[in-house]
C-alpha cells in the first residue's frame, strides 16, 4: 500500500507542477468569464444601425401612424408616389429602404408586401417590420368583425400549465425545464471527464512504456500497484483541476463588478426594464431549490468516480500494449469509446423520458450507467434500480481492474509486437 501511495504522489505532483497544467487550469475559467463579460457587454451595447424607412401605404393599412419598439427604426409615409416611381428616389432621399403596401392585401399569405433596399436588410429589422404588418392586419380584421383591438389585447392571455406532483409529503410543483437542464449538464460533464481523463491515463502509460521508464519502475513495484497508482494519481489531478475551476469561476464572477463597475448597474437596470426576465430568473431559482441537490451531488460524485475507475483501468491496459503506433491505439480505443458514446445518446433521451426501457437498462448496465443515470437523477428512480446500478458498477470495477491488471502486467514489458483484441483477452483470462 505504501508503494501505491508513492506512485499516486509521483503521478499527481509530476502533473500538477507542469506549466501546461497551470496554464490550462488558470486560462479556462478566465476565458469563460471573459466570454461572459463580452456577451453581457454586447447584449447591452447598441450596435444596430439607424434605419430610415419610407412607407407607401396604398391600402392605408397603418392609417398614417406607425409605432415601433425598435428605437433604431424611423418610419415616414410617402404620398403621391408609386412603387416604381419611388424606387429610384428613396436612396437619394436619405432612406435605407422603403416598404410598399399595395391596395389589395392578401391577409392569408402576406405575399403582397415588398421591402425595397440597396443591400440586404438585417433579419431583426425584417422581423420587426413583419410584426408591425401582422399587428396592423389583425387590428383591421378585428375591427371588420366589430371587435375593439385595444379591448381584445387587454383581455388576451397566454395560458400557463403547471405540473404538480402529488407525493406523500404533499403537492410539489415540477420544474421540468430546470430538471432537464441539470440532468443533461451532469451527464455531459461525466461524459467529457471519462473521455478526457481516460485518454490521459492511456497516454501516460504509453509514454512511460515508450521511454522505457516503466521497466525501471516495475523492477521495484508490482505492475498492479503501478497501474492502480497511476489511475488514482491522474484521477486526483482531474478532480483538483475541476475544483480549482469552480473556485476560480466564483472568485472571478465576484470580482467582475470591481473590474467592470457598470456591470452591476446594467444588470439592475435590465432587471427593472425586463419584468419577464425577472420572473424567469425567479422561476429558475425556485426550480433549482426544489430539486434534491444533495442527492444530485452525491450521485454525480459516485458515478463520476465509478465511471472514471472503470474506464481508466481499460485505457491503462490499452496504453500498456501500444507503443508509438497511434493508429494501433485508435483501433484498440474505438470499441471502448462506443459504450461511452451510446451512453451519451441514451442519456440525451433519458432526460426527457427517464422511465423508458432504454433509460432503465442504460442506467443499470455498468458501462453506460455513469452517464445514463445522470439523465434520470432528477426523476423518482426506484430504489431497487439505484442499488442494482451501483452494485453492478462497483462489481464491474473490481472485476475489470483485476483482469486489466493482468493485461497491464504482460503488455507493459512487451515491445515491437502489434497486439489484437483476441490476444489481449487471452492475457486477461490467462492463469497466473
Amino acid at each position: 500500500m505504501n508503494k501505491i501511495s508513492l506512485i499516486i504522489q509521483r503521478e499527481y505532483f509530476t502533473r500538477v507542477r507542469k506549466k501546461m497544467f497551470l496554464i490550462t487550469t488558470l486560462v479556462v475559467p478566465i476565458v469563460m468569464i471573459a466570454f461572459y463579460v463580452l456577451i453581457l457587454f454586447l447584449s447591452k451595447s447598441d450596435s444596430s444601425e439607424k434605419q430610415r424607412i419610407a412607407i407607401i401605404d396604398d391600402a392605408n393599412l397603418f392609417n398614417g401612424k406607425i409605432t415601433s419598439s425598435n428605437k433604431n427604426l424611423t418610419f415616414q409615409f410617402i404620398h403621391n408616389e408609386t412603387e416604381q416611381s419611388f424606387l429610384k428616389k428613396f436612396n437619394a432621399a436619405g432612406f435605407q429602404s422603403f416598404l410598399f403596401i399595395p391596395h389589395s392585401i392578401d391577409a392569408t399569405t402576406n405575399k403582397n408586401f415588398v421591402l425595397h433596399s440597396e443591400k440586404a436588410v438585417n433579419l431583426s429589422i425584417m422581423d420587426d417590420i413583419e410584426s408591425l404588418i401582422n399587428d396592423a392586419i389583425r387590428s383591421r380584421v378585428l375591427i371588420a368583425n366589430g371587435i375593439n383591438p385595444v379591448e381584445f389585447e387587454k383581455n388576451s392571455t397566454n395560458a400557463q400549465l403547471d405540473n404538480v406532483i402529488d407525493t406523500e409529503k404533499g403537492a410539489q410543483k415540477s420544474f421540468t425545464e430546470i430538471a432537464y437542464l441539470i440532468s443533461f449538464v451532469c451527464g455531459f460533464l461525466i461524459y467529457i471527464m471519462m473521455m478526457s481523463y481516460g485518454t490521459q491515463v492511456m497516454r501516460g502509460v504509453s509514454e512511460e512504456k515508450t521511454n522505457r521508464i516503466a521497466e525501471v519502475i516495475v523492477s521495484s513495484v508490482k505492475p498492479f500497484e503501478l497501474m492502480v497508482g497511476k489511475i488514482i494519481g491522474i484521477g486526483a489531478v482531474g478532480i483538483t483541476q475541476f475544483l480549482i475551476w469552480i473556485v476560480l469561476l466564483f472568485l472571478l464572477q465576484a470580482a467582475i463588478p470591481m473590474i467592470y463597475p457598470d456591470v452591476t448597474n446594467q444588470i439592475n437596470n435590465a432587471a427593472l426594464d425586463n419584468k419577464e426576465g425577472v420572473m424567469a430568473l425567479n422561476s429558475i431559482l425556485q426550480g433549482v431549490s426544489a430539486l434534491p441537490m444533495l442527492k444530485i451531488v452525491s450521485f454525480f460524485l459516485f458515478y463520476f468516480v465509478g465511471g472514471y475507475l472503470l474506464y481508466a483501468s481499460i485505457f491503462a491496459a490499452i496504453g500498456s500494449v501500444v507503443s508509438e503506433d497511434h493508429q494501433e491505439a485508435q483501433q484498440l480505443v474505438m470499441p471502448v469509446l462506443m459504450p461511452i458514446i451510446v451512453g451519451f445518446v441514451i442519456m440525451s433521451k433519458a432526460v426527457d423520458n427517464p422511465n423508458s426501457t432504454e433509460a432503465v437498462i442504460g442506467s443499470i448496465f455498468p458501462f453506460t450507467s455513469p452517464i445514463v443515470m445522470m439523465g434520470r437523477i432528477t426523476a423518482d428512480v426506484p430504489l431497487w434500480q439505484t442499488i442494482l446500478s451501483m452494485s453492478l458498477l462497483m462489481a464491474t470495477i473490481i472485476i475489470f481492474t483485476w483482469f486489466t491488471a493482468k493485461v497491464y502486467r504482460t503488455g507493459i514489458l512487451m515491445y515491437g509486437k502489434k497486439v489484437s483484441w483476441k490476444e489481449i483477452l487471452k492475457w486477461a483470462f490467462k492463469k497466473n
